[in-house]
């Protein structure tokens, strides 16, 4: 819908269905008793509630990207995509500070009013920030670029050289639109869907982040960790919101499938940090170098995601970029729990050791993966994908 609607219109949906979203989640706590519990009339207008919001940043996220791309040419683009992701962390810090004293004196519902307040706030702020007439300017401004620099605008783009080779059978379609439709989906590319789902095993530190990591701080590292669980949970966001504009402009024209074997790999390795034994200070050598490593891939591979994609096509390319984190988010929550309960108990032994060491080498199959495939998957990575 971002690539039919535009930008603008695609955020504006966003903003709304999240704002219904949020107002029906909070509203009907104050309508339908709570005590009635499961598929009690509370729980089905919480469900639509989520939904709402669901649906909303379905619209929310391809829309942003998209629109970095449309408002970024060569010489802001790699920037722009790392101070999104940066800005998008601050968002996943800021309720950190911002939840405990308002559910202090409100309780949880206080905090749920707040972010339908802030929801709404959003709504109007960019919608008058980018109106028709700003949009419609900064296109204008990056094609004029275009026109004056006659070359590849975006260096991160398609690794499938074999539409070339045969361009015929690239729109066969023999007069189905399902067929167009699944030959042009940006899964029929093996080297592009191996490319992503590649990347499931790092990724899945991510989710460890709200999945493990708070469970172990409190009941590993002792009253430290207990008395400040937050400030440890909420600390990588912080740190990605710092590093990745620094990180971004210092290697703004490294080679951007080596920045993924590199990243992954400085993801990857200070889990065995954690490996060694309960400890606060390596528990903060992991997060902090575990950042940096996100700093240096994640926001390329958002780049290459959206940029690989033909025009008119960002919005779908993004969606389909963002399937192996849901896939990863379930995944491991699949194993998590199980893992705690036996490695990380509440009470009785403990071997987070082993947990940790375990983890390290989930994460390791990414880079290493990359690395070895250097060969077939980097190939053509230069090279702009063909329109359909």
């Amino acid at each position: 819908m971002a690539d039919k609607w535009g930008v603008r219109k695609a955020v504006i949906v966003a903003f709304i269905s999240m704002f219904i979203g949020r107002f029906i989640l909070v509203g009907c706590s104050s309508v339908f008793s709570h005590s009635q519990g499961l598929w009690s009339p509370f729980f089905w207008v919480s469900i639509i509630g989520i939904m709402g919001i669901i649906i909303g940043y379905g619209f929310f996220q391809p829309a942003i990207y998209s629109g970095v791309r449309q408002f970024c040419d060569e010489r802001s683009s790699a920037m722009g995509y790392a101070m999104l992701y940066a800005v998008m962390n601050l968002g996943g810090f800021l309720p950190g500070i911002i939840s405990p004293p308002i559910r202090k004196i409100y309780g949880i519902p206080g905090v749920y009013w707040l972010y339908v307040g802030l929801t709404l706030i959003n709504l109007l702020l960019f919608s008058s920030i980018l109106t028709r007439k700003t949009q419609e300017d900064a296109i204008e401004s990056v094609k004029r670029y275009e026109r004056e620099h006659s070359k590849n605008i975006f260096p991160v783009t398609t690794i499938n050289s074999d539409t070339k080779k045969k361009p015929e059978n690239h729109n066969k379609s023999n007069g189905d639109p399902f067929w167009t439709w699944l030959r042009n989906h940006p899964l029929a590319d093996p080297k592009f869907s191996l490319f992503i789902f590649i990347l499931i095993p790092v990724q899945t530190l991510f989710a460890h982040n709200w999945l493990t990591l708070p469970q172990y701080v409190d009941r590993a590292l002792g009253s430290v960790g207990h008395n400040y669980m937050e400030f440890f949970v909420n600390l990588n966001p912080i740190l990605i919101f710092l590093l990745t504009p620094m990180v971004a402009a210092a290697t703004r024209k490294a080679n951007v499938y080596k920045m993924m074997i590199i990243g992954t790999l400085v993801m990857a390795a200070p889990t065995f940090l954690l490996s060694i034994a309960p400890s606060i200070w390596f528990l903060l050598g992991y997060l902090i170098i575990m950042s940096i490593g996100e700093a240096m891939w994640q926001p390329r591979f958002l780049q290459y995601a959206a940029e690989i994609a033909p025009p008119g096509r960002t919005g779908a390319y993004m969606g389909v970029a963002q399937f192996p984190w849901f896939l990863t988010k379930v995944i491991t929550s699949l194993y998590a729990g199980w893992f705690l309960m036996r490695f990380c108990p509440e009470t009785g032994p403990q071997n987070t050791t082993m947990m940790w060491l375990i983890y390290g080498f989930i994460a390791m199959i990414s880079p290493i993966a990359l690395f070895l495939l250097r060969g077939w998957l980097g190939k053509d990575f230069k090279t702009k994908a063909d329109q359909p």
